[in-house]
């Protein structure tokens, strides 16, 4: 998985109209043997996506060609449960940039910005107009707007701002994990330490 910048997503969505959903819903403990951030994708809500018997359960709306784009809506209560990272890494795999919800769990929030996915908590009532709108019409656009930490459900027009910190969205801007963050003002730690040495 590459570190990727983000600055303005407008694509369609996938709908996962159901709260509560925890870190075990989105990605099953029996797939966390592996210790890189590929492939967790095909088991993304595996046990809701699929039957005992491998088939795809048709209703699912990852199933659902209908549904596509970069941004994965969800109910209240996003990401509860265990800490487990691998909830982000298998919906960046899984190939979103953007997870909208009215509420996170903080873990799974954290997670998520440290794997270059944007976690956009809305109001209550914007995200029934997003559920909405996907559904009355699978090809709704939504637009992220980091650089103004706008998001803008284009049927509607309806605008909301979103919080984010700061630091985070400088490496969203810029592709930078921490570490990139370091190199990328090390001139400016020099400075300090020889006008502190």
């Amino acid at each position: 998985m590459s570190n990727q910048s983000i600055h303005i997503v407008s694509t369609t969505a996938v709908p996962v109209d159901m709260e509560n959903v925890d870190t075990d819903q989105i990605i099953p403990a029996r797939f966390l043997k592996a210790t890189s951030r590929d492939g967790f994708g095909e088991n993304l809500f595996r046990d809701w996506r699929y039957n005992s018997d491998g088939s795809p359960k048709k209703e699912f709306a990852l199933n659902d060609p209908a549904y596509q784009g970069k941004i994965l809506v969800a109910g209240k209560n996003f990401g509860c449960g265990s800490s487990r990272e691998h909830a982000a890494w298998a919906i960046k795999d899984a190939g979103f940039d953007v997870v909208i919800s009215s509420f996170f769990a903080d873990i799974f929030k954290n997670n998520a910005l440290n794997n270059f996915l944007l976690p956009v908590t809305v109001s209550e009532g914007l995200l029934k107009e997003i559920f909405s709108a996907i559904k009355n019409n699978p090809s709704a656009l939504i637009t992220i707007n980091l650089p103004d930490q706008t998001i803008t459900l284009e049927p509607t027009g309806r605008k909301e701002r979103f919080e984010i910190n700061n630091y985070k969205k400088t490496c969203l801007l810029n592709g930078y994990d921490d570490i990139d963050y370091l190199l990328s003002i090390r001139d400016e730690i020099e400075t300090f330490e020889n006008r502190h040495a």
